[in-house]
């Protein structure tokens, strides 16, 4: 079955294939004519949005300064300021003390996206300070679709110049002469394929590099040494890695290992032993990964040193190299844990005081400094950045996201249960609640979400928005089911291709042991999940729609048959790792099976609210708009069933932090209303 006699088969028999024409005025209407829709259908709940928004910007900090970042003579830092969308980006002089203090007579503004937003939709992508700190490098979208404009600004005179070039994916990475930046061009499918070189004051640019295949992506970033260039090509199952000396722009890129299929690998440039050398984080002995070293003048393959070795217990996800210690990020029993192996002592684990979490090496600082920083949150416990000492592992609080108003993190209890999925496998789900909740042991009102692709970890995090739900007496749930990476490699490949099922089945059992165990009913149990989660929401509603009593759909990844046979379309080839190439008739077949736009069925459907982005290039806004339309036709029951198109927004929904709560009062206010929550 050829590739061609199928796409038209399903454009045939598809009813609503007239929604992907994107300049078709009667498309337009109809979008227009949803969120009018939903802007009547709502109404009675504009008094309660406008509370809820209210009371979680009422939790935030309007105006608060960030935690300075030390580098060379100077910090920078953002401020954000009451009643504005973006925060600004600043620098001072570094203090001669080595403190954090902000010196405001040297206080210099940098980049103000508040400006340059203009009350519309605005996206930074790149802020790139050049390595002689007198040039700032920065990309801005201005529409949602991820194609950037590239500026670069002259930190002592403010002079700004914009590159003359188009159909850029938003990177900026400075070379060591800090007159020399590469960049990224996006071919027609949205996909990073070639790699440019531009001196400052030259009118062209030169192309140093471009992958044909389709599958892979490319990247370019600077070594954590800032001595080399990496550029890191990667299909989502195999790798190939090129570098080039940062203070040689101008030569050719060397290749460390010639792509397999299969081999997976990332590198990064440092001094382990006080020597210069290569670290390489590979598959090759295993799937868990392990970590080997080359010297600096040797970095090939045949030449690479195991240090670590595969483990089948521990996933290995990520290393940071420091001039004083090696920074191991592992996954094990479902949790992220740091390993840190300062130069001539004995490794230690960093200690935690919850037992879920999300912790991460949020900035290595400079390749010098004795200490780095680490982000680490709990659902019931607030962002915190950390310094940790990398001789000692002693840990200091140096910033928590403030909570404004009444609030006590003991006030929440954080638990984890395991379902058993339909073969047996255990599944880990994160709860928290306030703490009378779980003690009364009545069934509540329960938000169940979920993910589950891409290998993508689901770690617990904190919301100021979600305490709106927990002080109404909600629980909130994550599953960690399979196709995310939460419990390894094999995890995610146990949710993938063939094995994609097992995704939506776990959530069901999640679903069911939280009934089971008496925290929820079907009746009060809402679901929700955005882009390939939003595959999921839909599937799931599909197979057990008496299983929940709401759902929400943000951005959602429901016609995946169509997108999947459609090349022409944003990230299609790339994607065929994660799901199949439809193309082959038995892979057409699967995708069909559990496609949610394909699945619609005669049948009743609980309340459900979708979220489209009209100029996401990720999960086109005809997805939800067909999705929704079908069900409109199908379905057998008289539930809520609306459609919100965000016109001017992308994947990631309206820019600017305001917008945002706006978005999730909406949500909540729909929650309450068809689970039939009171409000005062």
């Amino acid at each position: 079955m050829s590739s061609a006699p199928i796409a038209r088969q399903e454009a045939g028999n598809d009813p609503y294939h007239w929604l992907e024409n994107r300049d078709s005025d009667e498309v337009l209407a109809h979008l227009q004519a949803e969120n009018a829709y939903l802007d009547a259908v709502l109404e009675p709940q504009q008094a309660l949005r406008e509370q809820l928004f209210e009371e979680i910007k009422g939790r935030i900090r309007e105006t608060d300064l960030s935690l300075p970042t030390p580098w060379g003579d100077y910090l920078y830092y953002q401020r954000t300021t009451a009643g504005d969308e973006y925060p600004r980006h600043y620098r001072c002089r570094r203090p001669a003390d080595g403190s954090l203090d902000v010196d405001t007579a040297s206080e210099a503004l940098l980049l103000d996206p508040n400006e340059l937003a203009g009350g519309g939709f605005l996206s930074v992508g790149a802020f790139s300070i050049s390595p002689d700190q007198q040039r700032l490098a920065y990309s801005l979208d201005s529409s949602g679709d991820e194609i950037y404009r590239l500026f670069v600004k002259e930190l002592d005179s403010g002079q700004i110049s914009e590159l003359p070039f188009d159909d850029c994916d938003g990177s900026m990475t400075w070379a060591g002469d800090s007159q020399t930046l590469f960049f990224t061009e996006l071919d027609d499918t949205h996909r990073p394929y070639k790699l440019y070189r531009h001196r400052l004051g030259d009118v062209a640019a030169q192309a140093v590099f471009e992958e044909a295949d389709g599958r892979f992506f490319l990247h370019c970033y600077r070594s954590s040494s800032e001595r080399q260039l990496i550029l890191q090509l990667g299909s989502k199952t195999t790798s190939e890695v090129w570098v080039l000396d940062a203070q040689q722009p101008q030569g050719d890129f060397s290749c460390l290992a010639p792509r397999e299929e299969g081999h997976e690998y990332d590198v990064d440039h440092g001094m382990l032993d006080g020597q210069w050398c290569w670290l390489i984080r590979s598959n090759q002995s295993g799937i868990n990964f392990a970590l080997y070293r080359a010297s600096e003048s040797q970095p090939q393959r045949p030449h690479w040193q195991q240090i670590r070795a595969h483990d089948p217990q521990v996933m290995l996800e990520g290393a940071t190299l420091n001039q004083r210690a090696l920074t191991l990020a592992l996954r094990e029993g479902g949790l992220p844990i740091l390993e840190v192996q300062p130069q001539g002592q004995a490794p230690y684990r960093v200690q935690l005081p919850d037992a879920a979490y999300s912790l991460y090496v949020q900035d290595s600082l400079e390749f010098h400094s004795p200490v780095i920083r680490l982000r680490y949150e709990a659902l019931n416990r607030p962002a915190q950045v950390r310094q940790l000492e990398l001789a000692t592992g002693a840990q200091q609080v140096l910033k928590q996201t403030p909570v404004e108003g009444p609030f006590d993190a003991d006030a929440y209890e954080s638990r984890r249960l395991w379902a058993t999925a339909a073969d047996g496998t255990q599944i880990p789900i994160s709860l928290v609640a306030r703490r009378e909740v779980f003690a009364a042991g009545k069934p509540a009102p329960l938000y169940l979400y979920g993910y589950g692709a891409y290998g993508a970890s689901l770690d617990p995090w904190f919301s100021h928005a979600r305490l709106s739900l927990l002080e109404r007496g909600f629980v909130f749930a994550i599953a960690h089911i399979r196709g995310g990476g939460e419990m390894g490699e094999a995890w995610y490949r146990a949710g993938k291709l063939e094995h994609k099922q097992n995704s939506f089945d776990d959530f069901i059992a999640s679903a069911q042991r939280l009934i089971a165990e008496g925290l929820t009913t079907s009746a009060q149990l809402a679901i929700s999940g955005g882009s390939a989660g939003g595959l999921l929401i839909g599937a799931v509603l599909n197979q057990r729609p008496e299983l929940f009593a709401a759902a929400i759909a943000e951005v959602p990844f429901v016609d995946v048959l169509n997108t999947m046979l459609n090349p022409d379309l944003p990230l299609t080839v790339t994607e065929y790792d994660e799901w199949g190439d439809p193309n082959q008739p038995e892979v057409y077949a699967r995708i069909k099976a559990y496609a949610p736009y394909e699945n619609v069925r005669t049948q009743a459907y609980p309340p459900i609210l979708a979220v489209a982005g009209y100029n996401d290039s990720r999960v086109q806004y005809w997805e939800a708009a067909k999705w929704v339309a079908k069900l409109r036709r199908d379905k057998t029951d008289a539930n809520l069933l609306l459609l919100k198109t965000d016109l001017g927004a992308g994947h990631g929904g309206m820019s600017g932090r305001y917008q945002g709560i706006k978005d999730v009062a909406l949500e909540y206010a729909f929650l309450f209303r068809v689970l039939g929550i009171a409000q005062p």
